[in-house]
């Protein structure tokens, strides 16, 4: 299964606001409808949001207002505003040639990434610990941490997942399971505020975690909750991993501090898909990500190398 891809002249993803319960795919043929499915999170996941640009500025055919809306659609995430300044260089008729491009070597990274982690950890039967959703769904095909994972499980030296749910919209739980499921890979989900406990009482082989922007010193951006993650990882010394593609390090940014963050507003929190958790009127802060320091990463895992800040 291919979470997005072109198809007979439109964009086709699947709505990830409708899993585990529904498998839908949207069939989007203009920019405002890809921009709306963006910032809804129909689509998300930063090598997913690239090749959702990348395609965006073919159903775009040159308007420039409409590029620029579609860069913005996501401020943290840098491989949505890479991949519409990649294609929107060229000339329209180039257009579909270079975001194909794009989406062919995203698949080929996610299965290079896949391949370099899983030889980075060493043992057999591994329980690894993630949050967020980081397969599949997350890019074209495979993904980024869970395709480390999903390769250890079919290597035979996957022990078991503990996936934390990752409030507010519960991609780890609502998504990262389903993923989990299909491949058959042993798991188990974690309220996120169990996580770091769990590292301390021991057990827990590795974090894998995946990025929406890396900072050219090696801080990294990614889900609310990761930050709290390798805080647990560096106090119980087991190692915190980053896996993501060379497209999400950001060399015009010196540092996390820079980093643009997205407050996605109260509703997430209050509310549950419809159902309201807090008193009305209840405000919310709500940052999307954490920034966290590079000095708390043990290796950053592209499809080319391991960096280790």
């Amino acid at each position: 299964m291919r979470t997005i891809d072109w198809v007979d002249g439109a964009i086709e993803l699947v709505d990830q606001t409708k899993l585990p319960d529904e498998l839908v795919t949207l069939r989007i043929t203009d920019v405002d409808t890809l921009i709306g499915a963006i910032r809804r999170l129909s689509v998300r996941g930063a090598p997913a949001l690239g090749v959702a640009g990348a395609l965006g500025v073919v159903l775009a055919a040159g308007d420039a207002a409409q590029i620029a809306r579609l860069r913005a659609a996501r401020p943290t995430a840098v491989n949505l505003a890479w991949a519409v300044d990649q294609v929107a260089a060229l000339p329209p008729e180039k257009a579909l040639k270079a975001a194909l491009r794009i989406r062919d070597e995203d698949i080929a990274a996610c299965h290079a990434m896949g391949a370099r982690g899983a030889d980075l950890l060493e043992g057999d039967r591994l329980r690894v610990m993630t949050v967020c959703n980081t397969g599949g769904l997350a890019a074209v095909e495979r993904g980024t941490a869970l395709g480390v994972i999903q390769t250890l499980h079919e290597r035979g030296r996957l022990g078991e997942v503990l996936a934390l749910e990752t409030r507010p919209l519960l991609q780890g739980a609502r998504l990262t399971t389903w993923e989990l499921a299909r491949m058959g890979a042993p798991h188990r989900l974690v309220t996120d505020s169990a996580g770091p406990y769990l590292l301390a009482r021991g057990g827990i082989d590795a974090v894998l975690i995946g990025a929406d922007r890396i900072a050219a010193n090696g801080d990294v951006a990614n889900k609310i909750g990761s930050y709290a993650l390798a805080l647990g990882a560096e106090r119980a010394g087991v190692p915190f991993i980053v896996v993501a593609p060379e497209s999400t390090i950001d060399e015009g940014t010196p540092s996390g501090e820079q980093i643009a963050i997205e407050d996605r507003g109260s509703e997430e929190v209050t509310t549950i898909q419809g159902v309201r958790l807090a008193p009305k009127g209840t405000e919310a802060v709500n940052p999307a990500f954490d920034v966290t320091p590079h000095d708390l990463v043990t290796a950053i895992v592209t499809e080319r190398r391991v960096i280790r800040p």
